[in-house]
């Protein structure tokens, strides 16, 4: 069957790896990518399938409107998997209002482009939007996320993406637009841009820097592998029930000061450096305001209705996501640096 899907953000950690199984998973398919190409988006993540015949790469941003409406005018998509977003909490600590323009003006210009383009017409459209666990706020020491969980969001980026959930539901109710939503928890893997925790620190033991631990270090979060995210997203894109939310979880949780101590732990081990010599790079930095102590993601509905589950096991994963970056020096050298921004002028100038 022939579709024509716009992925937002597909540069980006998450996006590229969607964009890359659903380009070689649907050969019918007509990929889009639609990428505004900040920090932290990378073309080098998709360099394997740049030249794939059902792939195209547009350069833009979600928050121009009329830019977005020509985009969906040319390419007539069917459907629309949402990506493209502010993401970093810190960030949005500093500068609120990028997180507001993007995470809100900007998925309200690609909900205005859909329900243009296809005027009521929806048959065979949906409109998927890519959200986090974040939006529910804090949990204490005991329970779990769950779709019916009540929003509360506790910093600029949360209530920023509370926003655009609420919105595109808004649009489902209003104007009968399809839609599915899911809610992930922490994503890993390969191409993580590195000012997030595993990739930061895998680079930092690497070159013998600190470890800054926010606080005491004993903030939880589920972890999710990003590979088994896209698999995720394939799977509900094309089986999720309509107007439904999914969330989607590693089915395990961690606490910070123990997930630093594994990664130093298996880091010395992968470099080869006498046990413990990792761990004394730890060092407690002030902590961070508004900092939520727990999320934990109850993934049960996506795994008794659509059959998905994680692939791996956190250990697992973080030792194939330690071996990407050690087999993949050039890669982070280019983005600690920011020498990866070159990529799209040398290859699509």
């Amino acid at each position: 069957m022939n579709k024509t899907l716009i992925i937002t953000g597909g540069a980006g950690f998450i996006g590229s790896h969607v964009v890359r199984l659903f380009v070689t998973k649907y050969p019918d398919y007509k990929i889009i990518n639609l990428d505004a190409l900040t920090y932290a988006g990378n073309l080098e993540n998709l360099k394997d399938i740049e030249h794939s015949p059902n792939y195209t790469f547009v350069k833009a941003d979600i928050t121009d409107a009329e830019t977005i409406r020509q985009i969906f005018q040319q390419y007539q998509p069917d459907g629309v998997i949402h990506l493209a977003a502010e993401s970093h909490v810190d960030r949005s600590i500093v500068d609120p209002n990028a997180f507001i323009q993007t995470n809100v003006m900007g998925t309200a210009n690609l909900l205005n482009a859909a329900k243009e383009l296809w005027k009521g017409n929806y048959e065979g459209k949906r409109f998927y939007h890519v959200s986090t666990d974040e939006v529910y706020g804090s949990l204490g020491e005991t329970g779990f996320f769950l779709e019916t969980t009540p929003y509360d969001p506790q910093s600029p980026y949360s209530a920023s993406k509370a926003a655009s959930d609420h919105l595109v539901r808004a649009y489902g109710n209003t104007y009968e637009l399809p839609f599915v939503l899911t809610n992930c928890s922490n994503n890993y893997g390969p191409n993580h841009f590195p000012e997030k925790l595993i990739p930061l620190f895998i680079n930092n033991i690497r070159n013998n820097k600190a470890l800054p631990v926010y606080g005491d270090g004993k903030y939880t979060r589920d972890w999710l592998f990003v590979i088994d995210h896209a698999r995720a997203i394939d799977t509900v894109f094309h089986n999720g029930r309509n107007a439904e939310t999914y969330n989607i979880g590693g089915f395990n949780e961690w606490q910070n000061i123990e997930l630093v101590k594994l990664l130093c732990k298996t880091m010395d081990e992968k470099l080869g450096r006498e046990a413990g010599t990792s761990e004394k790079l730890i060092s407690y930095v002030k902590d961070r305001p508004g900092h939520d102590k727990r999320y934990a993601i109850d993934a049960t509905k996506i795994n008794k209705e659509l059959g998905w589950a994680p692939s791996v096991t956190f250990e697992e994963g973080l030792a194939k996501t330690i071996d990407w970056y050690l087999a993949n020096e050039e890669w982070l050298e280019n983005v600690t640096s920011g020498d990866y921004q070159t990529y799209y002028e040398k290859q699509y100038a």
